[in-house]
């Protein structure tokens, strides 16, 4: 029996879990559109990720196993993503394909949800919802507790999560006969006092002595990631910029750190705090351009 979702991850039909999620992760990074231009990448990504939506899910993976490419009408699935057209979601269709309990007759073909083969239409089960979570969870990722429909539970938080992304919560939908289906979950982000986001980059002001700005010198900023030492030159100016290396937000898509713009607040000191002589000579020397 021809089981060609293995062959698109490039694995053997007994590879484990673990196993799966890596092939799946090696593949995802090298055609993911943005790091390959290959024309094909963008078509062969979307393949990839179709089929790891099905043998990372047990009891899609268990109805693949039992029935093969019989479920893609016989064609082994990179003709059958083909067939779909270019701007067709394949995740969605294979969650149509394979979700609900339709189960297969004899012929091959699915019962329930998916082409017009079915002889009844599945509940949707799914639930929509929205959550605001703080902007520290969005960049460094975490838990959210989610209160839904009388029932109390956490919510994984990927690290790096966008304003407006969604993430799905397994088995927290409606119930019927048995069935439950999962809440959709879109992520409203916090803005944050001390940070701007744009993209992957992170932006943040941080109080610089005048002092240290006029004759340089060494200052402990804490960052949303840690703490750290920035050597400011002599001269330094107001809204001036440093960059630090992979302590902006985790790009999901390329598992790679943007970086983190730190800009100068110059501190002026009071008048009034300084040494007497110290102001007149400064009132002396100072140029007045």
């Amino acid at each position: 029996m021809a089981k060609s979702l293995y062959e698109t991850l490039e694995i053997s039909e007994n590879a484990p879990a673990d196993e799966i999620k890596k092939a799946y992760r090696k593949l995802a990074r090298k055609y993911h559109p943005d790091v390959n231009k290959d024309p094909s990448a963008e078509e062969k990504f979307k393949e990839i990720n179709a089929a790891y939506e099905v043998l990372s899910n047990p009891e899609k993976k268990q109805q693949y196993d039992q029935h093969g490419d019989a479920m893609f009408g016989g064609q082994n699935f990179h003709d059958f993503a083909r067939g779909q057209g270019q701007n067709v979601d394949l995740d969605e269709i294979l969650r149509q394909m394979f979700g609900g309990g339709g189960g297969f007759n004899r012929s091959g073909f699915s019962q329930g949800g998916f082409g017009g083969f079915g002889g009844f239409s599945e509940p949707d089960l799914d639930t929509n919802a929205q959550v605001t979570i703080a902007f520290d969870v969005a960049i460094l990722g975490g838990k959210q507790h989610i209160t839904l429909n009388n029932d109390s539970f956490d919510v994984k938080i990927p690290e790096g999560i966008e304003d407006g992304q969604k993430i799905r919560a397994k088995g927290k939908g409606k119930s019927y006969q048995g069935q439950k289906g999962d809440l959709i979950l879109k992520i409203n982000v916090a803005t944050s006092s001390e940070y701007t986001r744009d993209g992957d980059t992170l932006n943040k002001y941080f109080d610089l002595p005048l002092k240290t700005a006029l004759f340089g010198g060494k200052v402990e900023i804490q960052t949303i990631h840690k703490s750290i030492t920035l050597k400011v030159p002599q001269n330094t100016k107001q809204n001036q910029k440093f960059r630090v290396k992979e302590l902006g937000v985790l790009n999901r898509k390329t598992g790679v750190k943007g970086d983190l713009y730190l800009k100068a607040n110059i501190v002026l000191p009071k008048i009034e705090d300084l040494d007497k002589e110290l102001v007149k000579v400064l009132q002396d020397k100072l140029p007045e351009n």
